[in-house]
């Protein structure tokens, strides 16, 4: 089973707001995930991220790999990941 930590949509229509997940490459982007990691606000100024890195750092450990988008999150936050 490969792994992607990568972001959900969520919120209404012109106010999105993002969950950073850990999913199946084969789950549609906002059905199923295997855990909730975070979430990422863009609409607030400065844009909010919120995160797990205990549990960041795991799924890191084990294999998975963080779309583009996330790793620049990550990358924000202090976290060196790998890029698919």
């Amino acid at each position: 089973m490969a792994v992607k930590i990568r972001l959900t949509r969520a919120g209404a229509k012109s106010k999105p707001y993002y969950r950073i997940v850990a999913a199946d490459v084969d789950f549609p982007r906002d059905g199923k995930f295997l855990e909730i990691l975070g979430n990422y606000d863009p609409k607030k100024n400065p844009a909010e991220i919120n995160l797990k890195e205990d549990r960041v750092r795991n799924w890191l450990s084990k294999g998975a790999k963080a779309t583009l988008t996330v790793s620049n999150l990550l990358k924000a936050k202090g976290i060196e990941a790998r890029v698919k």
